[in-house]
């Protein structure tokens, strides 16, 4: 909950910093970027700083009641909104308006997080433009997207726009061995596939992920063979079994299938630049680089190429909420049609 140890930023942590040494505080910011990549933490060191008895550069104390409250999860003018089910609700926008007309009950500034933002519906979004029009002073409210084209332009025009940048692979290797005691070649491999998520890479480190990307991976190897029948099944079996843990939640048990695409792209990545003559230490799935020599024969450039643009495409859809079990069977039946074909 402190600037110092957010990992990365850095643009981030010297505009925050700046607009309180200047005492001119937005009452709304938009933090953009992929999940697990530091815009809750950063919320949270904010709200330290701003409510610290005793601040050291910006960093709280740690040792005042208010740093005291926020370490132990019980501050009472720190707000944190998460979608209930797939999205923000109308009712809880409601119970927000509600606690934000009383006053902050012992802060300078009582500060809101909107967890994924963009997940509010539309009768919950328009409600809380009428916040932003008028806000109740004494008040912060943060909200954390993806995109700002995936929320309402009147609210992204009504915040001040702090992007998040995807973090360094080496950063978030030393902070995985460090601070986790993870060991160093698997640190890696969770490194280099997060796409830049500590959240993400923090997950595919536990014993279960990767176990799941074994199985995710075996079953993308054998598609070539499969027959038409065959595919149909193993999409709908993916859309079954691997949403149970809730479509790209962190918060969910088990992984979904979010994480499952995003580790088909990482393969079909990899496979692009062994095909391409790329460096070797550019490769994601280091466990696997013996084989990718002679799998990138299999395949032609083009269809590499067009095999991450399904993925891709696959994953918007099902963060649009579409019907999984077919945005599964689109592009497993399009994979199947891009694979097996040699120069």
């Amino acid at each position: 909950m402190l600037f110092s140890e957010i990992i990365g930023q850095e643009k981030a942590k010297r505009f925050l910093k700046r607009v309180m040494s200047e005492e001119r505080i937005p009452h709304a910011y938009l933090f953009t970027g992929i999940p697990g990549i530091g815009k809750t933490s950063m919320a949270k060191a904010l709200t330290m700083a701003l409510n610290c008895h005793e601040p050291t550069d910006f960093d709280g104390c740690g040792q005042c009641p208010p740093c005291h409250q926020l370490l132990g999860g019980n501050f009472p003018d720190f707000i944190h909104i998460k979608p209930d089910g797939q999205n923000i609700k109308i009712e809880q926008i409601r119970e927000l308006n509600r606690r934000l007309s009383f006053a902050p009950v012992s802060a300078k500034h009582r500060v809101c997080v909107l967890q994924q933002a963009e997940a509010m519906t539309g009768e919950a979004a328009n409600s809380f433009l009428k916040t932003l029009e008028e806000p109740p002073p004494g008040n912060i409210l943060i909200l954390n997207a993806r995109e700002p084209l995936d929320l309402l332009p009147t609210i992204v025009s009504r915040c001040q726009r702090i992007p998040f940048q995807p973090l360094p692979v080496q950063a978030m290797t030393d902070w995985l061995v460090k601070e986790k005691d993870i060991d160093r070649q698997r640190a890696i491999i969770a490194a280099k596939g997060s796409s830049g998520s500590l959240g993400s890479a923090l997950r595919m480190c536990e014993d279960g992920f990767l176990k799941m990307r074994e199985e995710w991976l075996s079953v993308l190897l054998k598609l070539p063979q499969f027959s038409k029948g065959d595919a149909l099944e193993m999409a709908f079996e993916s859309a079954t079994r691997n949403k149970r843990g809730g479509i790209g939640s962190f918060d969910a048990e088990e992984p979904g299938l979010l994480e499952m695409l995003a580790v088909w792209g990482c393969w079909y990545r990899d496979l692009l630049l062994v095909k391409v003559g790329g460096s070797a230490h550019l490769i994601i799935n280091v466990d696997f680089s013996d084989k990718f020599k002679n799998l990138a024969g299999n395949f032609r450039r083009a269809n590499l190429i067009e095999s991450l643009f399904v993925v891709n495409q696959a994953m918007k859809d099902l963060r649009r909420m579409r019907n999984a079990a077919l945005v599964m069977e689109h592009a497993v039946l399009r994979l199947q049609r891009l694979s097996g074909i040699v120069d």
